[in-house]
């Protein structure tokens, strides 16, 4: 059985910043360990978790206890080099880390960082120790250059923004959850959004509940009243009255996978935003890393979409309520209804305006244009 505690911070005041770490590594006596924020538990309480197994970790992924494609690239890094340094078979642990999560490609990336580090030490004759100590290192550098991205990414994303809409006041609208809650650092496009703020060219902050697990309302939310921004919360189907009543000025989404022709998987409801923007004339920008985009996968119809259990349409789930219904929830559909729930959907690249990843802004979107992207990159960590 997988070792996983919590505990509560009971400090909840609001900071310009998360309280804590969405993810840490710590060395206690009693061996290491990978601290967790559990995401679940937001806003109504900060709750980490504390994996000490690979297991611990698969679980923490599937109940999106930690989410977010870059943050799960991060974890499953991290995951590799626990279940090497705890002494558990690595490539059972790399395994079942990369299938936890089947559309987020960072996952699998930062499972065979880490995977790979821990190999090449032992083929060079390394002992155990050494070659988790080599995992390890691998999931410190992922964590530390996802970080690097998010300032870059949230550089690039501002001055597009300010070369699409010049004279600032923008009004944002946005999906999901993308800030500090799925990066090493402050996010993918909430962190343009952020820097939108803090250069004061940020005029509202349009908040997506993003249905059905809410991450828009309880983590979106979260971050942006920590950092004192200017945001109103609705119901994914007003977005379209916002469109219509000219309230929105541009529309930042983040990416679990971009597949190599440019066409994105992000959190289901993402598509309808992008046909919105189109026929409303207002620029939709994808922000993610580079690490997001699958040269292996050709297109959107490639890519596979992870289908989520029923009950999180059936059920309506609050942290802290009482526990009703077989899935945690408070029933709101009758016994025995069945619920069509991906956890994805995909935009095609003609809907894009532009993909901004920490090498720039890719607009048009093309392949040829983000294999180039991923050159420079590849080029750049070659160098580094």
């Amino acid at each position: 059985m997988a070792d996983q505690y919590a505990h509560t911070r009971e400090d909840n005041r609001p900071t310009d910043a998360p309280a804590i770490p969405a993810i840490r590594w710590e060395e206690p006596p009693e061996g290491p360990v990978l601290v967790l924020l559990d995401q679940t538990r937001l806003p109504a309480e900060e709750v980490e978790l504390v994996c000490t197994d690979a297991s611990a970790l698969v679980e923490a992924i599937r109940s999106l206890a930690v989410r977010g494609a870059p943050l799960l690239g991060i974890a499953g890094a991290y995951g590799v080099a626990l279940a090497a340094a705890r002494g558990f078979d690595v490539d059972e642990a790399a395994t079942a880390l990369a299938g936890a999560r089947p559309t987020a490609v960072n996952l699998s990336v930062g499972v065979q960082r880490a995977l790979s580090a821990h190999r090449a030490a032992l083929a060079k004759g390394g002992t155990t120790g050494q070659a988790a100590e080599a995992a390890l290192a691998a999931a410190r550098q992922l964590h530390r250059e996802d970080a690097e991205a998010s300032t870059r990414m949230a550089e690039h994303g501002l001055a597009l923004l300010d070369e699409l809409l010049p004279g600032g006041g923008h009004r944002i609208l946005t999906h999901c959850n993308t800030g500090a809650l799925v990066s090493g650092g402050e996010g993918t496009a909430f962190a343009v959004a952020l820097a939108a703020h803090r250069a004061g060219r940020l005029r509202r902050l349009w908040v997506d509940e993003t249905r059905p697990l809410l991450q828009g309302a309880r983590l979106t939310a979260y971050e942006a009243a920590r950092h004192g921004m200017a945001y109103t919360l609705l119901t994914d189907n007003a977005a379209g009255s916002l469109f219509a009543a000219g309230e929105v000025d541009a529309v930042l989404v983040g990416a679990d996978r971009i597949a190599a022709d440019g066409s994105v998987a992000n959190k289901v409801g993402s598509y309808p935003l992008a046909v919105l923007a189109r026929y409303h004339h207002v620029p939709f920008i994808v922000v993610a890393p580079v690490t997001t985009v699958d040269p292996d996968t050709p297109d959107g119809a490639a890519i596979e979409i992870e289908q989520r259990p029923g009950h999180e349409v059936t059920e309506f789930v609050v942290p802290q309520a009482p526990v009703v219904g077989a899935g945690a929830g408070t029933p709101v559909a009758p016994l025995g209804t069945q619920a069509y729930n991906p956890a994805f959907d995909v935009t095609p690249p003609e809907l894009i305006t532009a993909i901004v990843t920490e090498e720039g802004a890719v607009s048009p979107v093309t392949a040829e244009a983000l294999a180039e992207q991923r050159a420079r990159s590849s080029q750049a960590a070659g160098n580094g």
